[in-house]
């Protein structure tokens, strides 16, 4: 039959305490006999001390006592009396002492009587010699008995303290050996107990461990998917029989009603996952195409480059997170992807690049190499820009634009890239329109300046900021002289060369801040920020010479010289805001360039700069 685990650990625990109480015993025993004998040495060394001091009072008692009587100084005899006390007193202490050992107490009783002789000797001459009679004392010093009585005192005492020294050092020889002993006996028995109970509990530890190994590893197995896995070890106690047998018990019945639920459990668990991950994409495309609606209304709200360019980088980045890029936008009087914005660190160049650098652009679908040996990288691409995608953006097959990212694009951001790609793109083509619509709306057709109404509205603006800021403006109306010559001699398409020859020298005369206006017919609108009356009017006297010198034809047929007056007019704080009567005053002076003789440029000031 297997034995108990617990009987082995409580017999164990039995050993273990026996042992202990063993050393325990042997070495209290040892401590108590090593503390008798370290008793009798204090007991030795104060006998030693108490001889020793009985020897020294007295000779000092002697040495005073000889002093005074021989120099009459009385400081000598100031110690006498307690130097005689102490003596008395130390041999009689000798004599207590040694009342345990009948040799030492009969030479301590010797002592003490000789000690009692030479006091009386010592008191006989110390009084002589305090009564004055100097030469009785030393008469009595003289005598030589206090030597002799000397002498003996000290043979006796050096036999004595002969005699307990060789007693002491026995007893100290005997404190050795108890401590030898404690030694041997803690050196000894410490590592035989500790021994014992190694071998002990090593036998008990690996009667546990083999059981529990076998149990740990059937666990592991059952653990790691094994529904078989049972515990077929030897247990060597009862106490792991039992659990044995409950695990095994437990075990088969788990592996029956495991099994089904396993499998259901699978199922549902493989269903729940899909379910989640469809529920994450769906989620996170659907606040993907909420973010895509909030930017495709504001592009579709913006009204320049600008405005289209800052919701860009505030959009993008949301819509493709972590991943830098631009946008470049088709400008087809260049012929040039031109950049629009930029996100997440991104740096391109300004100056754009042809829509023939693009891959993307030539085949009409995306292009992404994330290694130079492996495809075409794009002419617009640097060496250090790989990985990068290029998505083309096109309405209609024609090319609106590219999208340019530094990263390759996994599944679910193509998703989110193609729905960029198609608001970008539906936004760049409404920007377009729009801004077609509104050049239409402010630009003359035939001059290509801006119009009338145009003119007006920037009018009212400039004003309403000069006044804020405290600036001059001036503003400038001409026409060119004669102008019915050309129309009625050569036609209305030699009047309209003409109008578009002179608005030409004019856009490229006056500054970039000037807004140059076609009034009407063949007069015309410059309004000057910033200006002075005579400043601008040495700028608008270049403008007229350069106008003089033109040389316009019509179908081969040249149509002579122009000439244009000018009248500018500077706005005060006296003028109303809308304009009209900074437009009265420079008219005003165009008229009175006419009256003087045309081909001149007159400021309101009624002063007149003719043409030399």
């Amino acid at each position: 039959m297997v034995a108990s685990l617990s009987s082995r650990v409580r017999t164990l625990c039995l050993i273990l305490c026996l042992l202990l109480v063993a050393l325990a015993a042997l070495l209290l025993d040892a401590s108590y006999q090593m503390n008798r004998s370290l008793r009798w040495v204090t007991h030795s060394s104060q006998v030693l001390r108490t001889a020793t001091q009985a020897l020294t009072e007295l000779q000092a008692a002697e040495s005073g006592q000889r002093g005074f009587t021989l120099t009459r100084n009385p400081e000598f005899a100031a110690g006498f009396d307690a130097h005689v006390a102490s003596a008395q007193a130390s041999a009689a202490r000798l004599v207590r002492l040694t009342a345990d050992n009948p040799a030492q107490n009969s030479n301590a009783r010797a002592i003490q009587t000789l000690t009692g002789e030479r006091i009386d000797n010592l008191r006989t001459t110390a009084r002589l010699a305090r009564a004055g009679d100097f030469d009785g004392a030393r008469a009595s010093t003289a005598s030589g008995r206090g030597r002799a009585t000397m002498a003996l005192i000290g043979a006796r005492t050096d036999m004595f303290l002969t005699e307990e020294r060789a007693l002491a050092t026995s007893r100290m020889e005997t404190v050795d050996r108890r401590l030898n002993f404690i030694r041997l006996a803690v050196l000894g028995g410490t590592p035989i107990a500790l021994l014992f109970i190694a071998i002990m509990a090593i036998a008990l530890v690996r009667r546990i461990k083999g059981p529990v190994r076998a149990m740990v590893q059937v666990m592991g197995d059952l653990g790691s998917g094994d529904r078989s896995a049972r515990i077929e070890a030897a247990m060597q106690s009862r106490e792991f029989e039992r659990l044995a047998e409950g695990y095994n018990a437990m075990a088969s019945e788990l592996e029956t009603a495991v099994a089904d639920q396993v499998r259901s459990e699978e199922q549902l668990r493989v269903a729940n996952l899909e379910l989640s991950r469809n529920a994450t994409i769906l989620q996170a495309r659907g606040e993907v195409i909420e973010l895509l609606g909030g930017m495709a209304h504001r592009m579709q709200a913006a009204r320049t480059d600008e405005e289209l360019a800052a919701i860009i980088h505030a959009f993008v980045p949301r819509v493709l997170p972590g991943i830098p890029g631009a946008l470049y936008a088709h400008n087809n009087s260049r012929n040039l992807l031109v950049p629009i914005a930029a996100w997440e660190g991104m740096e391109i160049d300004p100056t754009g690049f042809p829509p023939d650098q693009c891959w993307a652009l030539r085949r009409g679908r995306s292009h992404s190499v994330d290694d130079a040996d492996r495809d075409i990288v794009c002419g617009h691409v640097a060496p250090e820009g790989l990985p990068y995608h290029c998505e083309p953006l096109l309405a209609g097959g024609e090319v609106i634009g590219v999208l340019y990212l530094n990263r390759l694009i996994d599944a679910e951001s193509q998703f989110r890239l193609t729905l960029l790609g198609e608001n970008i793109a539906s936004a760049l083509v409404n920007h377009r329109l729009q801004r077609g619509l509104r050049e239409q709306t402010i630009r003359d057709p035939l001059t290509g300046l801006f119009n009338r109404r145009y003119m007006e509205e920037a009018l009212a603006l400039e004003i309403a900021r000069a006044s804020r800021s405290r600036t001059t403006l001036s503003v400038v109306m001409c026409d060119v002289d004669h102008f019915k010559r050309f129309n009625d001699e050569f036609g209305h398409d030699a009047g309209d060369a003409v109008l578009q020859a002179v608005a030409a020298e004019m856009r490229q005369r006056f500054r970039d801040g000037d807004v140059v206006c076609r009034y009407g017919g063949e007069e015309f609108t410059i309004i000057a920020p910033g200006s002075t009356a005579v400043t601008l009017a040495q700028r608008v006297e270049i403008v007229r010479q350069a106008i003089s010198e033109l040389k316009v034809s019509q179908n081969g047929q040249a149509l002579g010289s122009m000439t244009m007056s000018f009248g500018i007019a500077s706005w005060d704080e006296s003028m109303s805001r809308e304009g009209s009567a900074l437009i009265h005053a420079a008219d005003a002076a165009l008229y009175r360039a006419k009256r003087e003789g045309r081909n001149r440029v007159v400021l309101a000031e009624m002063r007149a700069i003719a043409a030399e």
